[in-house]
């Protein structure tokens, strides 16, 4: 592995690993609080571990303040029209794509990692404004319906905004998850609060501060930040939807927590997400695609590949180039794109990590590349690793591990591939690799994961923002992108005129009219009306 410089060599704001205190003072003016004094939180940069800035810690009372300022700007943000709403995100989308470099340094300095993965949070974000700017009135206009009775009853659809909406997003992509799922949102009459990271609340910031040139109101987006113990649980008591992305377990608190007050939650969680490559695969791309797929952002992405099942008779040859490229990628810091992986972003993190593959290895588990920390590079670096021989025993076989590590196996057939790739509680992403595309989108439908790739490991469903996208089973609930991802802050109205009475004319009898109706319910099972 080669050390990358730590200084920058792009001209941007950014040239050091440190944030200046006038550009913090700046984000952190646009967090919602009461008046009085606040705790501060240290947020420690991942690529040296020095105070890189504070943040003020959100008490229940500064929810309560964001939340009734958003409930307050509600009614006038709905009565806009679609256009006025989605011209403010596309001068969103021109700022982002004019001033990119400094959100890219900012999700760098706070996440760890490298910058090639830092721009795909950039992208991401981009086509989604554009997407829900372009698109959310057609998505969410009138429809007419069919009535109850062919001519005489005329009905509607409607979707009306629920009101306000709670986001509680993580550490691993702060710019795309403190925003993309908001702005369809916003883009349906709500208004949000959002509560970041702890660690990476000054990129969500950023997000909003651009979010307010391009003309949104104060209170339509409040954000208040600190511990998730304290934010969350106050948040989910006074919202009208949550929005959350994290871990399984926490995932399953939040829904709860909704459920008690019979309010909407959707849910991106946890994934131990497989990929097949079948024995008609291209070995070279199958090999160059499981580095993106496993190794992005540190393995920090929940629809990253943790496991990959290569047919018997290409197995050797994919494993010599898979280990080959693994142990070629060039890590270090550095704020630009002169390295390939990046850090970890928390100790918490790196000690999960290490658990997973000493555990795999003292329990038998084979060593192909990586398994060691790389201090000289930073605290949290640690090398791409590929493990061989793990079996049901060891945590990094079913649970979730979250960072640069892979496990390979051997199948014989696909109908055995497919069972193994299934034989796991999360189903949020999975990746197949073949030659014969008709044939791998096959064997991807049998698959019970939210989103499948072929001949790709994550990006072509995640980019494809016209389509949804989340988890089966314990990965989640309700899908983000697409029509889904719009119409799930909203509630569904019935509006249905009725032109004639069905009750009997006078004089008839309801025995006679139920026999009327018997007779046109047998009319209508030979047409289309």
């Amino acid at each position: 592995m080669e050390t990358a410089s730590l200084a920058s060599s792009n001209a941007n704001a950014f040239h050091t690993l440190h944030i200046a205190p006038a550009l913090v003072s700046a984000l952190t003016s646009y967090i919602t609080l009461c008046d009085g004094p606040h705790d501060q939180l240290a947020v420690h940069a991942p690529f040296t571990g020095e105070v890189l800035a504070t943040i003020p810690l959100a008490s229940d009372a500064d929810v309560e303040l964001a939340v009734a300022r958003a409930r307050a700007a509600q009614p006038a943000w709905a009565a806009r029209s679609f256009a006025d709403r989605a011209a403010i995100f596309l001068r969103f989308y021109d700022l982002l794509v004019q001033r990119h470099a400094e959100a890219l340094d900012l999700i760098q300095l706070e996440t760890g990692k490298a910058r090639c993965h830092a721009y795909e949070e950039i992208l991401d974000t981009a086509i989604v404004s554009r997407y829900y700017a372009l698109r959310a009135e057609n998505l969410l206009r009138p429809r007419r319906r069919k009535g109850a009775f062919p001519l005489l009853t005329q009905t509607w659809e409607f979707h009306t905004p629920v009101g306000v909406a709670g986001f509680i997003v993580p550490w691993n992509y702060p710019l795309t998850l403190a925003v993309t799922d908001a702005i369809p949102a916003l883009m349906a009459g709500n208004t949000a609060v959002l509560k970041p990271d702890r660690q990476t609340s000054l990129t969500a910031l950023w997000a909003v501060r651009l979010l307010r040139e391009a003309g949104l109101p104060a209170d339509v987006l409040p954000v208040v930040t600190g511990e998730g113990t304290t934010v969350g649980p106050a948040l989910a008591a006074r919202v009208d939807f949550l929005m959350f992305t994290g871990s399984t377990g926490t995932g399953k608190s939040v829904a709860g927590r909704a459920a008690a007050r019979l309010i909407g939650c959707s849910l991106e969680l946890g994934g131990k997400n497989p990929m097949i490559v079948c024995a008609d695969a291209d070995v070279e791309k199958a090999a160059d695609g499981a580095i993106r797929g496993c190794f992005a952002a540190a393995g920090q992405l929940c629809v990253s590949i943790e496991r990959i099942y290569i047919h018997e008779s290409l197995f050797n040859r994919f494993v010599d180039r898979f280990v080959e490229r693994a142990r070629n990628l060039k890590m270090g810091a550095a704020l630009d794109y002169s390295v390939d992986l990046g850090s970890l972003t928390s100790p918490r993190q790196l000690a999960k990590i290490e658990e997973h593959v000493q555990d795999a290895v003292e329990k038998g588990a084979k060593l192909l590349a990586g398994g060691r920390r790389r201090p000289e590079f930073g605290p949290l670096f640690y090398e791409p690793t590929i493990l061989t021989e793990v079996h049901e025993n060891m945590k990094a076989y079913s649970q979730e591990t979250f960072g640069p590590v892979v496990s390979l196996y051997k199948f014989t057939s696909e109908e055995e591939a497919v069972a193994r790739a299934n034989a796991t509680n999360y189903g949020l992403n999975a990746s197949v690799w073949s030659r014969n595309t008709r044939h791998a989108i096959d064997l991807a439908r049998k698959i019970r994961a939210g989103s499948v790739n072929v001949n790709e490991g994550y990006i072509a469903a995640w980019g494809s923002v016209d389509s949804p996208i989340g988890g089966m089973k314990e990965s989640g609930l309700g899908r983000r992108h697409g029509a889904e991802g719009i119409l799930k802050f909203t509630e569904a109205q019935t509006i249905a005129v009725q032109r004639v009475p069905v009750v009997p004319l006078r004089g008839m009898s309801w025995d006679g009219f139920a026999k009327r109706l018997i007779r046109l319910l047998r009319l209508l099972r030979h047409t289309r009306i």
